[in-house]
């Protein structure tokens, strides 16, 4: 026998795989609450509110209906045909049911696309600061990330002319976020406009836009979907669903628009993957989808309010300034002035000596540095506490 036994080792391709280190900051301050001490937690991005009752009880009854066995692959007629509809209630678009999918979590409309365009050569644009997963995905498959950068000075806001500058032949696809994670930035429609009248010039290139913060909007913003321009719709993938809009982060459900040339693809990969979404689920999302949306415009409302304490808050901190978030429930302080050279060190000792959480910038991609990440999916008064908690810890930095 061998003196050094050889374990099991996946390919290659997994050791390019990233995280999601708002995850890991979670799991650190639950070990930190294990401890005994009192953390405020502005690190995850989830709701804070309870799924809405009508939505659980529909679930609830559904199981109660016998619904415990598989679902088609691509989800129940009735909820695909919901969501057509609903996108033709908020925006006047139609499109058809039978190319949406009904998907665990918006993560896999990602997974998908990135992995059917994506491999070595190949070259996928994506926003940075941005969803970490996006890069993760794009160097699992062996394709090459390109970041396209959201400024600050656009509101962190897309840039069409910076994006369209990046496409080379060997760009297959390209990521929009908007409203934004982690900046909270709200891509103009002029924006949209000008990207979309570029792409073409390159019809070679698919769009993956991602719109799962699509009711989250303020100041009057509206949203501006891809849907509205037909003369990409055979290229385009849309993403969105249930998990932020009605606080449904847990029930793992998303679903997805496939253009006609990719349908197909997206359809075999459920079956292969995870043979469907669980069926109260999406009896569940049935009932979000066609009954009351005061829900939302509650929870929408609420976060507003904690908007203005979080921007507030933050720019009368040392060191601190923060530009106004449009969407999302996310806020993006700029730390250069703190003194802290690092944003992912600041965040570490604003968790281990302040006790809140955040997450460092650097996590979101390479034009992080300098920023924080705060999610005000928390209660204004643990907000509040927060704020105070960081304040006296650049003070006392600062005077250290």
């Amino acid at each position: 026998m061998s003196a050094h036994p050889v374990h099991p080792h996946p390919v290659a391709a997994f050791d390019r795989i990233g995280e999601e280190n708002a995850f890991a900051v979670l799991a650190r301050a639950a070990a930190l609450t294990a401890q005994g001490r009192d953390i405020i937690n502005l690190g995850i991005g989830q709701p804070d509110f309870p799924t809405p009752g009508h939505i659980v009880e529909a679930a609830i009854k559904a199981l109660r209906d016998g619904h415990h066995g598989y679902t088609p692959s691509v989800g129940i007629e009735p909820l695909r045909v919901a969501v057509a509809a609903d996108v033709h209630r908020r925006f006047g678009t139609e499109i058809d049911p039978g190319r949406v999918v009904i998907v665990p979590g918006g993560k896999v409309t990602m997974f998908s696309a990135i992995l059917m365009l994506g491999e070595p050569g190949a070259e996928i644009l994506y926003p940075d600061p941005g969803f970490p997963i996006y890069r993760s995905m794009i160097e699992f498959t062996g394709a090459t990330p390109v970041p396209v950068p959201a400024r600050e000075e656009n509101g962190f806001g897309f840039s069409a002319q910076e994006a369209l500058a990046l496409i080379t032949p060997r760009t297959r696809l390209v990521i929009l976020n908007s409203p934004a994670n982690p900046t909270g930035g709200v891509t103009p429609k002029a924006e949209i406009d000008a990207f979309v009248a570029g792409l073409e010039k390159h019809p070679h290139v698919a769009i993956l836009s991602d719109e799962i913060y699509d009711q989250f909007l303020f100041d009057g913003e509206a949203h501006t979907t891809l849907l509205a321009y037909p003369e990409i719709r055979d290229r385009l993938i849309l993403l969105n669903g249930w998990s932020k809009t009605y606080a449904m982060t847990g029930w793992r459900l998303g679903w997805a628009l496939w253009p006609e040339g990719l349908f197909e693809a997206a359809r075999k990969l459920a079956v292969n993957a995870w043979s469907c979404v669980n069926a109260p689920a999406q009896y569940g999302a049935l009932a979000a989808l066609t009954g009351p949306q005061d829900c939302v415009a509650q929870m929408v409302a609420e976060f507003d309010r904690r908007r203005h304490l979080v921007v507030e808050g933050l720019n009368a901190l040392p060191g601190v300034s923060c530009a106004v978030p449009k969407g999302a429930f996310y806020a993006f302080p700029n730390i250069s002035g703190t003194g802290w050279g690092s944003a992912k060190r600041l965040a570490t000792a604003l968790l281990d000596e302040a006790g809140v959480a955040t997450i460092g910038g650097p996590d979101f991609g390479l034009y992080g540095e300098g920023y924080i990440r705060l999610s005000y999916a928390n209660s204004a008064e643990n907000i509040l506490r927060a704020l105070e908690r960081m304040g006296a810890f650049l003070r006392d930095a600062r005077a250290a």
